[in-house]
């Protein structure tokens, strides 16, 4: 749980209490407070919900790429054995076994470069996502503050 869903939480709870208070005391702009406040808690609640679930993602990206970047490593170690053993067999193939041994390296080394890349990648746009509609958030809530403001006001 990050500080914006426990900032959200008691944001929303306060606007609970302040709605039922209003409504205990007849106070239509203390019930207004207290609905946007719990609109305003729940959005912020959302989008810390939101962010810890990007933040989630990226730490898959960093395992996922961690996970690739390990086994290049177990592939390399494995190429480079197998080279020696071709090399003790047959000078003749050792350059080739080699060349090999290190094109399955850059590759494996690029594999886990590109995993942590996109992984990373993926991590951001879900951040820029989550931070994208927070001002849809907050403008939903002031329109929906409005709306109730406009509605208590053509009562009396």
């Amino acid at each position: 749980m990050n500080r914006d869903q426990i900032r959200g939480a008691s944001r929303h709870l306060k606007g609970r209490a302040q709605t039922a208070l209003g409504g205990l005391t007849g106070d239509p702009a203390q019930q207004v407070r207290g609905a946007a406040n719990q609109v305003a808690g729940g959005a912020q609640y959302a989008y810390g919900r939101a962010r810890d679930r990007a933040e989630d993602l990226i730490d898959d990206g960093r395992h996922l790429a961690e996970a690739a970047r390990d086994r290049a490593e177990h592939l390399a170690g494995t190429t480079r054995d197998y080279a020696e053993d071709v090399a003790d067999t047959a000078r003749d193939f050792t350059d080739s076994a080699r060349g090999h041994a290190d094109r399955v390296i850059n590759d494996g080394r690029h594999a886990a470069r590109e995993a942590r890349r996109r992984g990373e990648t993926y991590g951001r746009q879900a951040l820029a996502y989550a931070d994208g509609h927070r001002t849809n958030t907050v403008l939903g809530i002031a329109a929906l503050a409005f709306a109730a403001g406009w509605l208590i006001r053509r009562k009396h």
